[in-house]
């Protein structure tokens, strides 16, 4: 099991910010911003590059989601950045498709 798996099923403590049947939202334990949540399929999708058509309609609930969920954490009007990374050097830690949600500070361009 990923680490994420084992947050969705409670073996690890996470801070939760919204959960549904399909996906889970938690604060990251190591964050990069005031505002770091990440937002986990419970299905294991190992990383974009491998997300298939029948993936659409979850990542798309995903995405749409992370408007409520910065609304929700103060971030919606001062803005906030969406990552996925994808694959080592894009620093890709777990491999388990998430969405970062960073925000509650200016955050730089170009990153990294």
């Amino acid at each position: 099991m990923t680490l994420f798996e084992k947050i969705a099923a409670r073996e690890i403590p996470a801070r939760i910010v919204q959960e549904t049947d399909e996906f889970l939202a938690f604060h990251d334990v190591n964050p990069q911003a005031p505002v770091h949540v990440l937002i986990v399929p419970k299905r294991v999708i190992p990383r974009i590059a491998e997300a298939e058509a029948l993936d659409a309609e979850l990542l798309g609930k995903m995405l749409i989601a992370t408007r409520e969920i910065a609304q929700k954490l103060g971030v919606a009007d001062s803005g906030y950045r969406l990552v996925i990374n994808n694959g080592s050097d894009a620093g890709e830690s777990v491999p388990h498709l998430h969405l970062h949600l960073l925000g509650g500070r200016h955050l730089a361009w170009p990153p990294g």
